[in-house]
């Protein structure tokens, strides 16, 4: 899994009929202090996030399994909504 920030939304009029339904996230992916390591990643939403708010982010082909869309070509998934990090430092 891997930490990411909503920064915007997707949508798609002509698509791929399996993708009918589900929501489509922009997400920026960032490391527990929210540097940025990686911008732009379309993710399904399968839990209702909202532009701004810090998610879990899983992907590959595990990003399937949540979304329950296991023949559809998707390789991330939002599947939590994260209400605090705590670091440890060392």
């Amino acid at each position: 899994m891997r930490i990411a920030r909503v920064v915007g939304t997707i949508i798609a009029s002509v698509k791929d009929k399996k993708l009918a339904g589900l929501t489509l996230l922009v997400v920026d992916i960032q490391d527990g202090a929210g540097n940025l390591l990686e911008s732009s990643v379309v993710a399904v939403d399968n839990i209702g996030a909202g532009v701004g708010e810090l998610v879990l982010v899983v992907s590959g082909s595990a990003a399937r399994i949540p979304a329950g869309i296991s023949n559809i070509a998707t390789d991330a998934t939002v599947v939590a909504i994260i209400d605090e990090i705590t670091l440890t430092q060392k």
